[in-house]
């Protein structure tokens, strides 16, 4: 028990954790891979990360991690019963999530137009995997915060009630920590 005379628990239900958990060790042994790869061809994946639009990498970063501070004000929100701020802060992370997509898809749709493929070479397989996969969770998260936004909107959620929040925030937090992780790994380090 915590001061307050409340039990701590951790946020949403123990399957998504579960999953979460699950999801992380799957993209650890992808970054132990890229790690390796990259030791045994060093200037090979650094003129790939040269070739990488680092602004827009940067720029997607802020976007999710804006993303992530939408979702937690929309938790906390919940917990106050404050039902208009907390749909304001889920339509904020719903348009980041949109953003990071059109923004993704133009970053691709450049590569892609100067020949630049997952069989490019072996940085560029890994670039193309790890983005990909994590851009199919962007896709998902995108689709999971429409629904808690749907449901916020029929009123689903108040301070005794809002684990289904809390379900979909522990994913999309997953999500931007993936994010927070790829884009050093690929962009940034020499």
């Amino acid at each position: 028990m915590s001061a307050a005379g409340t039990s701590r628990r951790l946020p949403g239900v123990e399957g998504v954790w579960v999953f979460v958990a699950a999801d992380m060790a799957f993209f650890a042994m992808l970054f132990v891979s890229f790690a390796l790869a990259r030791r045994d061809q060093s200037a090979l994946f650094e003129s790939g990360r040269q070739a990488l639009n680092r602004d827009l990498g940067g720029i997607n970063t802020l976007i999710l991690l804006t993303s992530s501070w939408c979702v937690a004000m929309a938790v906390e929100a919940a917990q106050r019963n404050q039902h208009k701020a907390l749909q304001r802060s889920l339509w904020g992370a719903l348009l980041c999530a949109v953003a990071f997509g059109i923004s993704k898809a133009f970053e691709y749709t450049h590569e892609l137009r100067a020949g630049i493929t997952p069989l490019t070479n072996d940085f560029f397989m890994y670039y193309f995997t790890l983005s990909g996969i994590h851009f199919v969770h962007v896709i998902a998260g995108a689709v999971v915060l429409g629904v808690m936004l749907q449901r916020a909107r029929s009123g689903a959620y108040n301070r005794e009630d809002h684990r289904g929040l809390e379900v979909g925030a522990t994913y999309w937090h997953m999500v931007d920590l993936l994010w927070v992780m790829i884009f050093p790994l690929l962009y940034l380090l020499r």
